[in-house]
C-alpha cells in the first residue's frame, strides 16, 4: 500500500510541475497497469513490439459532417466553436499517437477551402458555396502541425454531386463549368475518366491545394470507376477514344493515367508531398483465394499494384474492411506486392458499432497484430467518430497497448535520402527548478526529442520518443528531470521523413 500511495504521490507531482505529456503518459500507465481493462488488453498484445516508424492514419470524414463539424459556422460564435472542435478531436488523436490525420477536403464536388475552381460544401455551414468566415483547411494544417502530426488532403476524385442536389452547388459547380466531364450513373453524377479533359480537372485540383497549402500529403479516394462499373454511360467515349483496346484494358489506363498525371503535378510542385489512394481492399482474385467478384483490378479497374511498381504512387492504404480469410491473404498479397512502397491497410473499426455489425473487439485486435508482425508498414482508421468515441474499448487499447510510444512516419527514400544537419541544441535556464532546450531551424524540418535515462540517447528505440514539434525549443522540469535520471536529444526530421543523427 505504501508503494502504491508513493507512487500516485510522484505521479501527481509531475503533473504539478507540467511535466512532458508523454512522460506523465507513460508513469500513470505504469502506476496504474492493475487496472482490469487494461489487464484485459494485455490478452491481445501484440508479438511484435512497436516499432519507430509506422503510419497510424484516421480518416477524418466531412461529408455530411460525420465525423467534422458537428456544429454550423452560421455565426462568430458558431464558427469558433467550429474550430474548438477540430482542436477536442485532434487532441485526443495525438493523445492516442495518432500520427496522420487524412482530412476530406474535397467532398463531392465541393470542398472546404477557399477555391477558384469549386465551391464550398454544405458540410461547414449547412449551405452549399457559403463562406464559413474563415479557412477550415489552413486551421486543420496549422491545429495538426501543431501536435506534431501529418494533415493529408483527402480527395474524391471521379464522383462529382448527387443529381438531387446539382443545382444547389451555385456558379462553381462542376456542371456549370465543365458539364461535358460528367455522366449520370445511378443517383450521381461522375467524371468520365476516358475524357481527356477528366484527369487535366482532377490535377487542377490537386496543384491547387498543394501550391497554396502546407500539405504533407494529397490522399485520393474513388479514384476508379463507380461500383456495376458495367452500366456507366461510357460507351460513346471509348468508341471515340478507345481505339484497339479491350474496354476492361481501356478502363485502366484511362484510371492510371489520372493518377500518373496528378503524381507527375504534385512532385514537380511539391516533391515531398506524399500522394496515397485508398484502393478497394481486395486487389484482384488469388490463387487460393476468391475475392468474389469484388477486387480493385477488375471490378473498377484499379491496377494499383501497378501503380507502385510504376513509381507513381507513395503509399496504399486498401480499404480492408472485412475479416478472416477475406483480410489475412489479401493484406499478405499487398505487402508482397509492395515494390518498396508503403502499404497501410485500412480498416473497418465503423463494424464494431452495434449499428453496423457489431463485430468484437477482438476482430480489430488479431488485424492489427497481424499488421505488425508481417511488417505492413501502418495502418488507418474508417472513422474518426468510432476510434475517439472508443467504440468497444478500442481507443483505449490502441492509446495503451497498441500504441505505447509516439512513431515516425517511414521515409520515402526514393524520393530523397539525404538526412538533413543534425539541430545545435543548447540549455537554457528559465528559472528556479525550469529550464529550456533551444535549436536555430533546420530548413523544411520538424524536430524530434528524446529523453532517456542512458548516455548517449539510443535515438533509435521508438520508447525514448517525447514529441514530434515544429517549435525550435522544448521546456522541462529541471527537478522532474533530475529525479527521473533523465537526459535529452534533438533530431531534425525533413518532410521526406528523413532524420538527422
Amino acid at each position: 500500500m505504501f508503494k502504491v500511495r508513493r507512487s500516485i504521490f510522484i505521479f501527481l507531482y509531475l503533473c504539478s510541475m507540467k511535466y512532458s505529456f508523454y512522460i506523465i503518459v507513460t508513469l500513470a500507465a505504469a502506476f496504474f497497469s492493475t487496472n482490469s481493462r487494461v489487464q484485459a488488453q494485455e490478452l491481445f498484445s501484440p508479438a511484435n513490439p512497436s516499432p519507430k516508424y509506422e503510419v497510424r492514419g484516421v480518416w477524418l470524414t466531412t461529408l455530411s459532417g460525420l465525423d467534422w463539424p458537428r456544429i454550423k459556422a452560421t455565426s462568430a460564435t458558431k464558427r469558433e466553436q467550429q474550430k474548438q472542435e477540430l482542436c477536442q478531436l485532434l487532441d485526443q488523436l495525438k493523445a492516442a499517437k495518432i500520427n496522420t490525420v487524412f482530412m476530406q477536403t474535397r467532398i463531392r464536388g465541393a470542398v472546404i477551402y477557399p477555391s477558384k475552381i469549386e465551391p464550398w460544401d454544405v458540410c461547414l455551414t449547412g449551405q452549399y458555396d457559403k463562406d464559413p468566415g474563415y479557412d477550415p483547411l489552413a486551421f486543420a494544417i496549422e491545429e495538426t502541425h501543431k501536435r506534431g502530426m501529418e494533415l493529408h488532403a483527402w480527395v474524391v476524385t471521379v464522383p462529382s454531386f448527387k443529381i438531387k442536389d446539382a443545382a444547389k452547388l451555385g456558379s462553381k459547380s462542376l456542371l456549370k463549368t465543365h458539364p461535358d466531364l460528367l455522366k449520370k450513373h445511378n443517383d450521381m453524377y461522375y467524371l468520365d475518366p476516358g475524357l481527356p479533359g477528366a484527369d487535366d480537372y482532377l490535377v487542377s485540383i490537386c496543384k491547387e491545394i498543394v501550391s497554396r497549402y502546407d500539405v504533407d500529403g494529397i490522399h485520393f479516394d474513388y479514384i476508379r470507376y463507380p461500383e456495376n462499373a458495367e452500366g456507366f454511360p461510357d460507351g460513346a467515349t471509348y468508341r471515340k477514344y478507345g481505339g484497339k483496346q479491350l474496354k476492361a484494358e481501356w478502363r485502366r489506363a484511362n484510371i492510371t493515367r489520372m493518377v500518373r498525371k496528378a503524381y507527375t503535378a504534385i512532385k514537380a510542385l511539391k516533391p515531398w508531398v506524399r500522394l496515397s489512394c485508398s484502393p478497394v481492399g481486395k486487389f484482384k482474385d488469388m490463387r487460393r483465394f476468391s475475392s468474389r467478384g469484388w477486387n480493385a483490378y477488375a471490378a473498377v479497374y484499379q491496377n494499383a499494384q501497378g501503380w507502385l511498381r510504376d513509381g507513381i504512387m507513395d503509399m496504399l492504404c486498401p480499404m480492408m474492411y472485412f475479416q478472416g480469410d477475406h483480410f489475412y491473404p489479401f493484406a499478405a498479397d499487398w505487402q508482397e506486392n509492395s515494390y518498396g512502397r508503403t502499404i497501410v491497410p485500412g480498416l473497418g473499426i465503423y463494424f464494431l458499432s452495434p449499428r453496423e455489425k457489431d463485430w468484437d473487439l477482438g476482430v480489430i485486435q488479431r488485424e492489427l497484430c497481424y499488421i505488425r508482425e508481417q511488417g505492413l508498414q501502418g495502418q488507418a482508421y474508417f472513422r474518426s467518430q468510432f476510434l475517439t468515441e472508443n467504440t468497444k474499448g478500442l481507443y483505449d487499447y490502441v492509446k495503451t497497448a497498441y500504441y505505447p510510444y509516439p512513431a515516425l512516419l517511414p521515409p520515402m527514400t526514393w524520393q530523397s535520402s539525404t538526412l538533413p544537419a543534425a539541430p545545435e541544441v543548447r540549455e537554457e535556464r528559465t528559472g528556479a527548478t525550469t529550464a529550456c532546450l533551444k535549436w536555430n531551424p533546420v530548413e523544411g524540418c520538424r524536430y524530434v526529442i528524446y529523453a532517456s535515462k542512458q548516455l548517449p540517447v539510443d535515438t533509435s528505440d521508438p520508447a525514448n520518443i517525447v514529441m514530434v514539434t515544429p517549435d525550435c525549443e522544448y521546456h522541462y522540469n529541471l527537478l522532474s528531470s533530475t529525479l527521473l535520471g533523465l537526459h535529452f536529444a534533438v533530431t531534425s526530421l525533413d518532410r521526406y521523413g528523413n532524420e538527422s543523427f
